[in-house]
């Protein structure tokens, strides 16, 4: 007689493992992993380099740059002398833990302050995966509409922080932005946000100054950690 034994497994028990081990290194090393999530065209990279050469004079940081295809963003963190690997999806829509693990061998993490990882541009797949982050940055910027916190709730659920970017268009757009700020209120009531445009450098000072912050309590091995509830999906 044949005989089915069904088994169950937690859907993300990999990633979630994968995470641990991730959270683990950064921790024994003192580094500060902080996963910058949003959509695509947000203004992810544009915001990176703007920050970047704030944070270079005083902090060791190095950038993984998720992408479906190309190494153009990776490219363009590269050319401000930030050590910079290309994590490709190949066409997947978010990063796993286990991705990240690869790319660590290829920067000096023994030799960091801080680790940034540039999430794959969608506001949906990437917030349901916990890479090993200590915070989480979620970006949304003002031409994508002022509904996009009600609309994707899990991508700033859980961010620490929150940037607000192309605000220099905020002129030529019907956009509540008052409307905005208290959606993201009612969703992370303690996040930091930020109202940013990255071609002026607006904005962009308090933002190195969070990240600055998030990184000196590092200095200790585990002074920062994710909840459980944070850290697990």
């Amino acid at each position: 007689m044949i005989r089915t034994i069904p088994i169950v497994r937690k859907l993300l028990a990999r990633n979630e493992h994968a995470a641990s081990e991730n959270r683990a290194r950064f921790g024994a090393l003192g580094v500060t992993c902080v996963n910058v999530l949003g959509g695509a065209g947000c203004g992810k990279t544009a915001l990176l380099e703007a920050v970047l050469p704030r944070l270079t004079a005083e902090r060791r940081v190095a950038v993984l740059e998720g992408d479906l295809a190309t190494t153009r963003d990776a490219e363009r963190i590269a050319a401000l002398g930030v050590p910079t690997a290309q994590l490709l999806t190949d066409g997947g829509c978010h990063l796993t833990a286990t991705h990240v693990q690869h790319a660590l061998e290829r920067v000096p993490l023994d030799a960091l302050d801080l680790l940034i990882i540039e999430n794959v541009g969608n506001p949906i797949c990437p917030a349901n995966f916990d890479l090993g982050e200590h915070a989480r940055l979620a970006v949304l910027s003002v031409a994508e509409g002022e509904d996009k916190p009600v609309k994707y709730p899990l991508l700033f659920k859980d961010a620490q922080a929150v940037a607000i970017s192309k605000c220099d268009l905020l002129p030529h757009l019907r956009y509540d932005l008052r409307r905005t700020l208290a959606d993201i209120r009612r969703l992370c009531p303690d996040a930091a946000i930020f109202t940013t445009a990255a071609p002026s450098g607006a904005g962009v000072e308090p933002l190195a100054e969070w990240l600055r912050r998030l990184s000196a309590a590092a200095s200790a091995p585990h002074n920062i950690s994710r909840s459980p509830a944070t850290a697990s999906r």
